[in-house]
């Protein structure tokens, strides 16, 4: 499950790279999916697994979840600051980007917030003390499949965002996303 190149991702046709080009891309995955049939988006993938399936993540992966929300509990970290509802990229979308989108700006989704999902493309958001962040997901048709991808934005909100980065990247790229990207190649595997 591959960490890819920003220049594969950015040769992607996607709304994200105009949407947020001057939020600083820190890192984007990707899984290869077979192509069992033709014509799947990623909205039918989401909406065939909208029981939570693809987040069920393997028991290290959870548990470093909950003890970041612990912490982020204890050190009032998790609060959206002060002016996140004029700072939201919700508030970039377009007429057309709002018409299109299949779901309500706004809508929770675990932690983080809608801001759209297209056929094959979808954009959440989290602001908190640490971080202002956008999570794209996106898949693409190929001739040999589907790909997969993840992608990560990361806004500086404080002084402490390089720091917090910093501390979390080994464990985001060795246990979490590994983990994600596996999770969803076998959520493709049984649904699609």
């Amino acid at each position: 499950m591959p960490k890819i190149s920003p220049t594969e991702f950015y040769a992607v046709p996607l709304r994200v790279h105009t949407f947020l080009a001057d939020v600083p891309l820190h890192d984007v995955w990707a899984v290869d999916l077979p192509a069992l049939r033709g014509g799947v988006t990623l909205a039918e993938f989401l909406r065939r697994n909208s029981q939570g399936e693809i987040v069920r993540l393997p028991t290290a992966a959870r548990a470093l979840f909950r003890f970041r929300l612990f912490l982020g509990r204890i050190f009032r970290l998790e609060a959206e600051p002060t002016g996140a509802l004029a700072a939201a990229f919700a508030n970039r979308l377009t007429p057309e980007d709002r018409a299109r989108s299949l779901v309500a700006v706004g809508t929770p989704e675990g932690l983080f917030r809608v801001v759209y999902r297209f056929e094959n493309e979808q954009l959440l958001e989290i602001q908190n003390r640490t971080v202002h962040a956008g999570a794209l997901s996106a898949l693409a048709e190929r001739a040999d499949g589907y790909r997969f991808y993840f992608a990560v934005y990361v806004r500086q909100r404080t002084w402490i965002t390089p720091f917090y980065m910093g501390l979390i990247d080994p464990f985001r790229k060795w246990i979490v996303y590994p983990a994600l990207l596996k999770t969803i190649r076998a959520t493709w595997d049984r649904n699609i």
